[in-house]
Parts: C-alpha cells; sequence; structure tokens
C-alpha cells in the first residue's frame, strides 16, 4: 500500500486552484482569506518563531498577548487627571487679543486655539490640559505651560471626584511642574524606565484632547533623544506617532506593561491639530526632576563650566577625531569643576561616566542628571590622544536669583511676594518692553491676598495705588506706608500686555 504523502498548505491552495480550474482569479481569492486570516489573528502569526530565526519571536509581556491593549488602559486611565486652570489675561498695548489657549498647549507654529476664544477673550482665562497621578498620596506630574500662572487650579480625576491643585515646584526648563492634591489612595501609574525604550515600541498616549477626557491612542516610538527644536531648554524628546492634540499636554505616554516612559508635551503641527509628530519627556529626565521638587520645591542641577560646540566633519579631521562626535570645549571657567580637573579649550569630550557624548546635548544632559558633589570620569581627545579627567560637580547657580523682600508689614497686602529690581536682561527673559521700569515679581507665596488676586511669578510691578515704582526702594517705602488692612490697587505688566489688578485684604 502506498504511504500516504504530507501536503502542506501551499499545495493545497494550487490543488484546489487547478481542481476547480479557477485559474488565477481563483488563486487570488483562495490566498487572499489565507492572508486575511493570518491578518486577524496577529499573535498567533507574529509570535510564530522558527528553529533558524530568533527575529519572528515577540518581546511583549505575557500579559500583553492576553488581554491586549484593553488591560492597559484599564489601569491606566483612572490615574489620568484632567486640569483645568484659571488665568489672568493681560490685554497688549496694542488693544488686539491675546492667542489665550496657545500659552496652554504649547504647540510651535500653530494656531493652538479655537475661534471661540480668539473672538471674545475674557478677562479671567480657562485652560485645560492633562496630568498623571504618580502617588497613592496625591502628588500629579504635569507640564509647566499647563499651570504656570494659574490663578486657580482644578483637579479632575476620571470617576468625576474634583479636587483642588496646589503647585509644589514648576521647571520651566524641561516644562515640566509637580501638583499636589489632598486625598489617599489614589490611582497611580507606576513610573518606568525610558533609558531601555527602542524605536518601533508599542506606546500608548492617555489624556485628555479637546476636553474629550480619558482618550487613549495607540503608536509607536518613532525616534529617541530628539533635541534642538526650541521647544524647552533641556531636550531629549522621545517622538511618537500616538494622536497627541491640545489638551493631551501633561498626559502619560506608557509602554505595553502600563508604565509611565513619558509626559505629553508637544506637536509639531500645521494645521494645530495630529499630524503624527508629537513629543514627550522622557522620564528619565523627569523622574529626578519630580523627586526634587517633591523634595526641595526647586530643581538642582549639575555644572562642569565648559563652553561647548558641535563636531563637524571639519573639526574631527583638525582635532584627529576618528568620528564627527563629540563636544568640543571652546571655553573653561576659571574656578570651574573643568577647570580644576584640567579640562582645556580644544578638548573634545567623548565620554561621560561610560556614556558616549553624540554632541553637546547629550554632555548637557549628562551633566544637569549629575548628582551634585560626585566626581565622575569625563575621557576627553587631545591632540589625538585619549586623556582620563575626573571633576566634581558642583550645583549649576541660576544667572538670577530670587530677592526676598524684608517687608515692613508681613500682614499687610504684600506679604508673601518677592521682588528684584528689573534690568535689562530680567526684562528680555520676561519679553518685557525696554521703556518699563518696575520691580519683577521673583516670587508669591501659595495662598496670599497677592496670590489671590491674580500676581503671579514674572509680572512688573510699576504702579501701587497710583504711587509709580522703579526699584525695590521704591516699592518698600510705597508698601511701609499702607495699612494693615488697606487694599491695593497695582498696575502690573505681563509680557506685551498691561493689566490693573486690586489686592484686597
Amino acid at each position: 500500500m502506498e504511504k500516504k504523502k504530507n501536503v502542506t498548505v501551499s499545495q493545497w491552495v494550487w490543488i484546489l486552484a487547478w481542481r476547480k480550474s479557477l485559474g488565477l482569479a481563483g488563486m487570488g481569492i483562495l490566498v487572499g482569506a489565507l492572508l486575511f486570516g493570518a491578518w486577524n489573528n496577529p499573535a498567533q502569526t507574529f509570535a510564530h518563531k522558527s528553529e533558524s530565526d530568533n527575529s519572528l519571536q515577540t518581546t511583549d509581556p505575557p500579559h500583553f498577548q492576553k488581554g491586549g491593549f484593553a488591560d492597559i488602559a484599564k489601569r491606566v486611565t483612572p490615574a489620568v487627571v484632567n486640569i483645568t486652570v484659571s488665568k489672568q489675561a493681560a490685554v497688549p498695548m496694542s488693544g488686539m487679543p491675546l492667542d489665550p489657549m496657545k500659552e496652554f498647549f504649547g504647540l510651535p507654529g500653530t494656531p493652538g486655539f479655537s475661534p471661540r476664544h480668539k473672538e471674545a477673550p475674557m478677562p479671567n482665562l480657562q485652560g485645560a490640559g492633562s496630568g498623571v497621578i504618580v502617588s497613592s498620596d496625591g502628588y500629579v506630574l504635569t507640564n509647566n505651560h499647563v499651570v504656570e500662572g494659574a490663578k486657580e487650579i482644578t483637579v479632575t480625576l476620571p470617576d468625576k471626584r474634583d479636587f483642588t491643585g496646589t503647585v509644589v515646584g514648576l521647571d520651566p526648563k524641561t516644562d515640566l511642574a509637580v501638583l499636589k492634591v489632598e486625598a489617599t489612595e489614589l490611582p497611580f501609574v507606576q513610573w518606568g524606565d525610558s533609558s531601555r525604550l527602542q524605536v518601533g515600541e508599542y506606546v500608548l498616549a492617555v489624556g485628555n484632547p479637546f476636553g474629550l477626557n480619558s482618550t487613549v491612542t495607540l503608536g509607536i516610538i518613532s525616534a529617541l533623544g530628539r533635541g534642538g527644536m526650541g521647544i524647552t531648554q533641556y531636550e531629549d524628546f522621545i517622538q511618537t506617532d500616538a494622536a497627541i492634540n491640545p489638551g493631551n499636554s501633561g498626559g502619560a505616554l506608557v509602554n505595553t506593561r502600563g508604565e509611565l516612559i513619558g509626559i505629553n508635551t508637544a506637536i509639531f503641527s500645521r494645521t494645530g491639530g495630529y499630524q503624527g509628530v508629537g513629543f514627550a519627556v522622557p522620564t528619565k529626565l523627569a523622574k529626578p526632576i519630580y523627586s526634587s521638587l517633591v523634595s526641595t520645591g526647586s530643581v538642582v542641577r549639575g555644572f562642569l563650566g565648559v563652553g561647548i560646540q558641535v563636531v563637524t566633519s571639519e573639526l574631527a579631521d583638525s582635532f584627529q577625531l576618528e568620528k564627527a562626535q563629540g563636544a568640543l570645549v571652546t571655553n573653561v571657567m576659571s574656578g570651574s569643576p573643568a577647570d580644576q580637573a584640567g579640562i582645556q579649550r580644544g578638548d573634545v569630550i567623548v565620554e561621560y561616566e561610560g556614556q558616549v557624548i553624540i554632541d553637546p546635548r547629550t554632555l548637557q544632559g549628562q551633566v544637569v542628571g549629575t548628582t551634585v558633589g560626585n566626581e565622575v570620569s569625563l575621557v576627553v581627545v587631545r591632540e589625538g590622544q585619549k586623556v582620563t579627567l575626573r571633576p566634581v560637580i558642583r550645583e549649576q547657580l541660576e544667572p538670577t536669583k530670587v530677592a526676598r523682600v524684608n517687608m515692613m508689614k508681613q500682614d499687610g497686602p504684600f506679604a508673601g511676594v518677592a521682588v528684584q529690581d528689573l534690568d535689562s536682561r530680567i526684562a528680555q527673559q520676561l519679553g518685557i518692553a525696554e521703556e518699563v521700569s518696575g520691580v519683577a515679581v521673583m516670587e508669591v507665596t501659595p495662598g496670599s491676598h497677592a496670590e489671590r488676586a491674580g500676581l503671579v511669578q514674572g509680572d512688573v510691578i510699576s504702579e501701587i495705588n497710583r504711587k509709580p515704582v522703579r526699584s525695590e526702594q521704591d516699592f518698600v517705602q510705597v508698601v511701609s506706608h499702607l495699612e494693615k488692612q488697606e487694599d491695593a490697587l497695582i498696575f502690573i505688566h505681563r509680557g506685551k500686555g498691561a493689566l490693573y489688578l486690586t489686592v484686597k485684604i
């Protein structure tokens, strides 16, 4: 008896097509049906592993295969909140309305606001964004541009509970902020390690675009380490094609384990909406900043003390480098950690704590993330030879220090307000016109009379009760003559606009 032969799937396709005289059309139908079946069962198709090829083996964790993205969404969405803020609007000198929503969403090159806002700007602007609860006792991570200058902050959970949000700390240089709500046993998202991400991985973006709460979108990691775009001072963005729109700012970017790996921050768009290019601050940058803001209310950054530039192919030849990468030292600050460690102008920094330095931005990110006081191993190329140096990283001092005014009447309308003389450098940083005189508000204590009146950090006070204020001395003199229970009418400049505020006791 003849032994029966095994028939493969492809052989059955040919046999059936021939027996039924289907011709090429029949062949197409059958092959299409087989492919459709495979497409509708992707887990079975892509989880297949051949003995000779490991590249098809899935790297997704077991729970992802079983529950898909639905399980991830169920775990994450309860901890992604809606943040509503109220801001005091300043009307520009020209009388033209502001672009009120752009500052809330931070969308480079986009209109970023609806016609309703454009046609009828209100004295108190309402903006909305997203935030992520990262601890059960009520700490919320979001974007600085969502809450900066907010008069009131409301945090709304997906279960409709509302809480008043208090600003713990802001970091405009990375566009991050931490809020606190008074609650316990809240749902929260676990931290993930963004340094382990790879281009092509699946990610979910969770937030409240256009006020549509608990929206989940799917995409992949499009690129890593994006920088040099002028969105923030320190840029190391995750780029993703998961749909991010106005209102997603401050929301969560999570991996297939439901872990937080980024805070959605900005998009590139010519229309104001999703065009496939979104950016998130990675947790390797966000987590240390979060910890610093929670523990101290400020961000402590490392400082090396060098001026650096990009290494071009021409410079690589000139400095005897194998590749056009690294950070070329153009200046060494006297007395800085770099100076004390022996770094010289013309050195090319190629390694930092064992990490390859691709460009100046890479070095900057490494230095500012180093714990102050740590000695680090740094490799430079000097005249074609590698030299290892060991600088001790110090704290990066800000160019302007907060000047706390010793108020003569601590219980008056300006209790909790710190000011500083307005010079040309500060005016430029704040976007204030050169002809404006006054004092810059460096700090406003949350809950103070001035804060409730709408005074925010970065305002410039030019008058108090119709009396001109041109310096700190003027400010102290005018304030010292106010009665304890006297309201104060102040005239302030905010960016290119100006407005009056009344500080009530």
